[in-house]
């Protein structure tokens, strides 16, 4: 299949946008990747190509426009069979780390964003809580799920890896505007020791935003919502 066949739109700053990308490095495919520039406007191949939720990713394979990091994700350890499996073959294994994803983004993702949208401290704290508790958590699923072996996939970056991992540009940007280590030795060691790994693994570090460059756009982001919520309807 020719490189034009396999393109993904995206936006550098979303953390979603990692995962279908990481998912095709893995795999070793080939693929165009088309910059969106959300905060200014949508281009109208997105909105042709995800008329529904309007927003990035969207995986492009051939005329077939694919939605939802996730869902990307598995469609492309699907098609693409041929190359390192990212789900695991066991049918609950599969089942846990599906869970585990679906926990990241409808839980713990969702407190991690309200750290940096909090408008008082006390829902800060609050917010914080939430993120420290999500990752003794997910400390504690990662002993079971890796059985040992560097990655929750295993000896390779698997599904849960690039669900969890694409969002570890988000939390150093709170733990730098919170001032306060939220992935820790004492706490959460087998985590750090995995985030490490991750960050530096060839599939990851030439699609992983710059932290610094990040906080720049977090902050651009926050004054964004802030705005909205203080603008009467």
């Amino acid at each position: 299949m020719a490189v034009s066949d396999v393109k993904v739109l995206g936006s550098w700053p979303s953390p979603f946008v990692m995962r279908p990308r990481i998912a095709l490095h893995v795999k070793s495919v080939n693929y165009e990747y088309i910059e969106e520039i959300l905060l200014e406007s949508k281009s109208e191949l997105l909105l042709k190509s995800n008329p529904v939720y309007k927003k990035v990713p969207v995986l492009l394979h051939g005329d077939k426009p694919i939605c939802e990091s996730l869902i990307i994700v598995q469609y492309i350890d699907e098609v693409w069979s041929s190359g390192p499996s990212i789900l695991p073959s066991d049918p609950y294994e599969r089942a846990n780390s599906r869970f585990w994803a679906a926990y990241i983004d409808e839980m713990w993702f969702p407190a991690l964003r309200g750290v940096l949208v909090a408008e008082s401290e006390d829902a800060k704290m609050a917010a914080i809580a939430q993120v420290k508790e999500g990752l003794v958590l997910l400390e504690e699923a990662f002993g079971k799920l890796s059985q040992g072996k560097p990655f929750f996939g295993g000896d390779q970056i698997g599904y849960l890896d690039i669900a969890l991992g694409s969002l570890l540009v988000c939390l150093q940007v709170i733990e730098k505007f919170s001032e306060m280590k939220l992935l820790t030795e004492a706490r959460t060691r087998c985590l750090l020791e995995w985030a490490h790994r991750f960050s530096s693994h060839v599939a990851v570090k030439d699609v992983m935003p710059e932290a610094d460059k990040f906080a720049e756009f977090a902050v651009k982001l926050r004054a964004k919502i802030l705005k909205a919520r203080a603008t009467p309807e």
